[in-house]
């Protein structure tokens, strides 16, 4: 299964509500963090809404 590699690029301080709680569900903390989920269709949904502050990149699963 294929899994995304994501990295928060901008700060979500001063934003709104469903968008820090969007970027926290997805399991950020701080800015340059990267964390790794499963490609999944919930997950796609949430890189959709917060695009302009990540990055994200596809990886095999190891």
């Amino acid at each position: 299964m294929k899994k995304l590699k994501i990295t928060l690029k901008r700060s979500f301080i001063d934003k709104k509500a469903k968008t820090k709680k969007i970027l926290r569900s997805l399991g950020f903390r701080k800015r340059g963090q990267t964390v790794i989920h499963k490609d999944t269709p919930t997950i796609r949904g949430q890189i959709e809404k917060v695009k302009h502050f990540i990055e994200v990149e596809e990886v095999e699963d190891a």
